[in-house]
């Protein structure tokens, strides 16, 4: 799965990109940790990010997961991450996570990619309902599954436990397929 626009391509994570996505995550650091905690966990140094794409890239192979890098055209750097995760071809059902750098949030990068993806999960892959978990203090995040077409659904209790903290309540965006 591959997109591209004028100034940012979607496309599998390779191990060349490991560099560029350490250096994201550790540059990010702070906002990761409270939303992808794992994923940053991973990513700590650039030898963590090659095994992190190794294993990314089998899911992929295998079609349990979908982690995709967001790339700025010019520079080909790591500028987020989107992540479909979670996939349950029985239900026909997939989750999003995603991140993207401070220094490129605010493009539409991340909104782009949500639709792009969504319409691949339920084109390709034959998903009939995509998640986004989401806190309810992030309001980017909340933004973005919004003008992707989410709609909230309900709130789920105790749903994640940052590191070190009580676990906290989450909300539940959903898209159904409609084709």
């Amino acid at each position: 799965m591959t997109f591209s626009t004028e100034t940012f391509k979607l496309e599998a994570l390779k191990l060349e990109d490991a560099s560029s996505l350490n250096a994201l995550m550790i540059s990010n650091g702070k906002s990761f940790q409270e939303y992808l905690p794992q994923t940053l966990a991973q990513n700590l140094s650039e030898l963590d990010s090659k095994n992190y794409i190794q294993k990314k890239h089998t899911a992929l192979k295998d079609q349990t997961e979908f982690t995709l890098a967001l790339k700025d055209i010019d520079t080909n750097h790591v500028a987020g991450l989107v992540i479909l995760k979670n996939l349950d071809y029985q239900i026909k059902q997939g989750e999003f996570a995603y991140c993207i750098g401070k220094k490129y949030s605010g493009k539409g990068w991340v909104t782009q990619s949500i639709k792009a993806v969504s319409r691949f999960a339920f084109e390709d892959l034959g998903l009939q309902h995509l998640q986004i978990i989401i806190h309810k203090t992030n309001e980017k995040s909340i933004n973005i599954a919004k003008r992707s077409g989410f709609k909230w659904t309900k709130t789920l209790e105790n749903a994640f436990t940052p590191p070190g903290e009580n676990p906290v309540n989450m909300e539940l965006y959903e898209l159904h397929y409609e084709g």
